[in-house]
């Protein structure tokens, strides 16, 4: 077994004859690659060639990519965007929150010029997001909501009681039993953080 040898995202690492992509890692045009920057892993199979693999380092950051589902809490709104805190990418929690933008054209995907920002997201709204492009210098994910599974999961109502969805753009607080308008996600249970 090699020492561990940092690795960055994309690195070509051996033919594909010589290993099997294993995880962190995927096989294109005969060679295998890195697919997260992190420590070579050779492990040896006993029959057929040893699986090759790329683990995270613990101190590496995992970054927002394109296409990829976020879970993100909305920290200010105005007429054009709502500002939120990147908190999860897929399932990982980051160590750091990413800051990222929902535009108001990227928050349904249908009567964009309809779509009025306050009516879908308050300030404290925990939304899945999908990044739809990577940072401008001030490091901004842009998001997009546009997506029936995608939107508000947890919204708390002005009693401060966790909110309930009642339709695609509404939820109510089980409490008082007020309307809130909601940009709502429906929800798939592989994107539930308990």
């Amino acid at each position: 077994r090699q020492p561990p040898s940092t690795r960055p995202l994309g690195e070509r690492l051996c033919s594909a004859e010589e290993a099997t992509a294993g995880s962190g890692t995927y096989t294109r045009h005969g060679f295998v690659f890195s697919s997260l920057a992190g420590c070579l892993e050779k492990r040896s199979e006993d029959s057929g060639p040893p699986v090759v693999s790329v683990v995270r380092d613990a101190e590496s950051q995992l970054l927002p990519d394109v296409g990829a589902v976020v879970t993100c809490k909305v920290c200010s709104i105005n007429s054009r965007f709502a500002k939120v805190h990147i908190l999860y990418v897929g399932s990982t929690p980051l160590k750091s929150a990413f800051r990222g933008t929902i535009r108001r054209e990227d928050i349904r995907a249908t009567e964009k010029d309809k779509v009025e920002v306050y009516k879908s997201f308050r300030p404290g709204d925990i939304v899945l997001a999908k990044v739809i492009s990577l940072g401008d210098a001030q490091s901004n994910y842009l998001l997009s909501t546009a997506e029936n599974e995608l939107g508000v999961v947890v919204a708390r109502s002005e009693a401060g009681v966790q909110m309930v969805p009642i339709s695609w753009c509404e939820m109510q607080c089980p409490r008082t039993h007020t309307k809130d308008f909601r940009k709502v996600a429906r929800v798939q249970p592989q994107f539930l953080q308990t």
